[in-house]
């Protein structure tokens, strides 16, 4: 009997995976949990376990293939089957090209408890571009049930894309079927410079240079539609008390069509920078962000004397035993989860039902890449010291730039923290990381002249400021967890041992 192995999830807003290389041979023995393949995304790469003993069979999709979630990668021969004749089907080589795997999701999203009318994997990865809106259908009489329409495989979706722009026919590797996908490009009008004509990404974007050029250069399509006019449409905010007006009411989301309106044209001499999958998928989520959650925002002082002092006292020897730099986002990554215990409903969930309050506080630690964002999560970060977080947070930071997170270790954040200080912030207000409630970013320690008892006073300051979802919190319960983050930081016990 065959069983089929499929892609797995490589993150809660990937769709799609890169089969980097096989790892086993059709014919080759297999075990439960043994490695067959490694698999690649822009977030992670990881290794695909067998899911039964037996005997490899089939490979599906080839070293180099993108594959959408759920879809079949290869075949695993097991019981009496095991033994017998499995298909030849040999890997083909790995491309020279290691192309980036496509994000169509937006990055680092999870799906929310409950959502109503939510959307199957299937028909999202399925989704075309636009989406006009329909007239509403009157509903079908009980006794005469409408049938469901056929269901839209992905695989078929991407095989009749790739006809469209003339993929199917030629050799070309993913990340250059994808850039053709992206910027609208047959590439059978492509004459190629690789080797063996193979069209490569220069090609591809050297023709989209010439067909903007030449769309240009004949000037702008008439418009039955008069322009849009964005500013009066724009109400004036409503008052709200300094610090909590949700973004929302601040600036009001535009209609679509007046967003497309204001796409940037190329003028001469511009340079046009092709938009990556994941650059696509990050401001996919921050929209998403934006559009679900009414965001509010407060931010609070920390006198940081004390975390300055212990750290300082203790940092050689920390370095020495540990093997690591002693910084500040243990500290406050300690505070944070103290804070969380005492104020449950920001380590929850919106749903339609109610709050979801989690159990455990999986601590987010957002990784700034060259390219690329990525929130490495903390699981169970209340059960360790400030030692332990230190070393937790530098082992998936240094694994996070490497790419080598492993699946779990991107997924169930219930919290998220932004050290924006390490990169000269001062105040920084950020976008939550849907669908948790709030967002915390800890800015520069800057010394600051402060009134401490009637007198001026030279002082290491933090700003910590937080966006918060306004459906779960309100300004008074913001307001008690920053308090309680910085009673945590500013009441550190400075004789306390961190090793």
């Amino acid at each position: 009997m065959a069983l089929t192995v499929s892609m797995p999830q490589l993150g809660e807003s990937v769709t799609e995976g890169t089969i980097a290389r096989w790892l086993k041979q059709p014919g080759e023995p297999v075990a439960r949990y043994e490695s067959i393949a490694e698999v690649a995304s822009d977030k992670v790469n990881a290794e695909i376990p067998a899911p039964a003993d037996g005997t490899f069979g089939e490979v599906i999709a080839p070293e180099g293939s993108v594959v959408s979630v759920g879809q079949p990668i290869c075949t695993i021969e097991q019981g009496a089957g095991a033994s017998a004749e499995v298909p030849a089907t040999a890997p083909v080589a790995p491309v020279a090209e290691q192309p980036a795997a496509p994000v169509r999701e937006a990055a680092f999203e999870t799906v929310p408890a409950v959502r109503e009318a939510a959307p199957a994997p299937a028909a999202l990865a399925s989704a075309p571009a636009t989406f006009p809106v329909a007239p509403a259908a009157s509903p079908a009489p009980a006794a005469e049930p409408v049938p469901s329409a056929p269901a839209i495989s992905p695989v078929a979706t991407a095989a009749a894309a790739d006809d469209a722009n003339g993929a199917a026919h030629q050799h070309v590797t993913p990340a250059v079927r994808m850039l053709a996908r992206e910027q609208d490009v047959d590439l059978s009008l492509i004459q190629g410079s690789g080797i063996g004509g193979r069209v490569t990404k220069k090609d591809v974007l050297d023709h989209v240079q010439r067909r903007d050029e030449a769309a240009r250069a004949a000037g702008p399509a008439p418009s039955a539609a008069p322009a849009v006019a964005l500013a009066p449409q724009y109400p004036a905010p409503s008052a709200a008390p300094v610090g909590l007006i949700p973004a929302a009411a601040a600036v009001p989301a535009a209609p679509a069509a007046a967003l497309t309106s204001l796409s940037a044209t190329a003028e001469d001499g511009d340079q046009l920078l092709p938009m990556t999958s994941v650059r696509r998928a990050i401001a996919e989520h921050m929209v998403r962000s934006r559009q679900t959650s009414p965001h509010a925002w407060l931010m609070v002082e920390v006198d940081m004397s004390r975390v300055v002092r212990l750290r300082e006292a203790g940092k050689a020897a920390f370095r020495e035993r540990y093997g690591i730099s002693l910084t500040y986002l243990p500290f406050v990554a300690r505070a944070v989860v103290e804070a969380l215990r005492r104020r449950p409903t920001f380590n929850a969930q919106w749903s339609e039902a109610g709050l979801v309050l989690k159990h455990d506080i999986n601590l987010g630690i957002a990784v700034a890449l060259e390219e690329n964002l990525v929130v490495p999560v903390l699981r169970n970060a209340d059960r360790l010291s400030i030692a332990g977080l230190a070393q937790a947070m530098a082992d998936l930071g240094n694994r996070a730039r490497a790419n080598r997170l492993k699946l779990d270790e991107i997924q169930g954040g219930t919290f998220t923290l932004n050290n924006t200080g390490a990169l000269g912030a001062v105040m920084t207000q950020a976008i939550i990381n849907q669908p948790q409630a709030a967002i915390l970013t800890m800015d520069a320690v800057v010394k600051r002249a402060v009134v401490v008892d009637d007198m001026i006073a030279i002082r290491p300051i933090m700003n910590l400021g937080m966006s918060f979802d306004h459906r779960l919190n309100d300004g008074l319960q913001a307001a008690r967890f920053l308090q309680d983050v910085r009673e945590q930081l500013e009441g550190l016990d400075e004789g306390a041992i961190l090793l």
